[in-house]
């Protein structure tokens, strides 16, 4: 339990540079007190002492915004950062290292007994206000976006954002973002919210530009391989000069 506790401020530490001092995340961080509340909650869960358990999880509910049901399985170095409005099905898992923010729900989708809310491995971050809901899985390494409705599977290292989310392809953004730069601005910097029609025509536009700039480069790779040069003469010619157009016809 010492244990659990001391790893439990040190990841504190690690993903909070708001934190100053030991004594200031013992005292204020109510995230960490639902995490101490909550393992001696499902102690009693699994001691099948079911009523206890329910109201030490209350009270814990009442001292700190959280409420995560003794029932659910949560593992080591798990910071709940802000944590107000969290709330933690019965039948959740979450493994170690995993980031919870404020107004997170890992919810279920079904009133019928046993597994019905989520499962989260190792390393997953779930942003603000972010819905979970279902016997899902969301793999090792995977994100959720703020406010988005996660309701199916979510594979490692992936990216889910929108209403209901959608899987971000690996690596899109990056590009996205190498080229926004080019243009004269960040991609992050408009595209917060994901479901603005303005964030998602821009993200179109980049997409765009992207397959275009892919595309002139294949096509000057094959005009080289074909002996056609563009060097000297030609590559200074005005673009839209017929004799030029010509020359690369030709």
């Amino acid at each position: 339990m010492l244990q659990a506790l001391r790893e439990d401020i040190a990841c504190v530490f690690e993903r909070d540079p708001a934190a100053r001092s030991t004594w200031e995340v013992l005292t204020c961080y109510p995230g960490l007190h639902a995490l101490q509340v909550h393992r001696l909650s499902h102690w009693l869960w699994t001691a099948r002492l079911r009523w206890l358990a329910r109201f030490i999880s209350y009270l814990g509910r009442w001292f700190t915004g959280i409420e995560i049901h003794p029932g659910a399985t949560i593992g080591r170095r798990v910071f709940i950062d802000h944590g107000m409005g969290v709330v933690i099905g019965e039948t959740a898992e979450i493994m170690d290292d995993c980031t919870l923010y404020h107004g997170v729900t890992l919810g279920g989708t079904s009133w019928n007994k046993g597994k019905r809310h989520p499962t989260l491995e190792r390393g997953v971050v779930i942003g603000a206000g972010a819905k979970v809901l279902g016997p899902i899985t969301l793999f090792a390494g995977a994100k959720v976006g703020s406010n988005a409705v996660v309701v199916r599977d979510v594979p490692p290292g992936a990216t889910a954002v929108g209403i209901p989310a959608r899987i971000i392809e690996a690596g899109q953004d990056v590009v996205r973002e190498a080229k926004a730069e080019t243009m004269g601005f960040s991609a992050y910097a408009v595209t917060r919210n994901e479901d603005d029609p303005l964030a998602q025509a821009i993200h179109g536009l980049l997409d765009h530009a992207v397959e275009t700039d892919r595309r002139l480069a294949a096509l000057l790779k094959t005009m080289e391989r074909a002996g056609v040069s563009l060097e000297d003469d030609v590559a200074t010619a005005d673009k839209f000069d017929p004799k030029y157009l010509s020359k690369i016809v030709d």
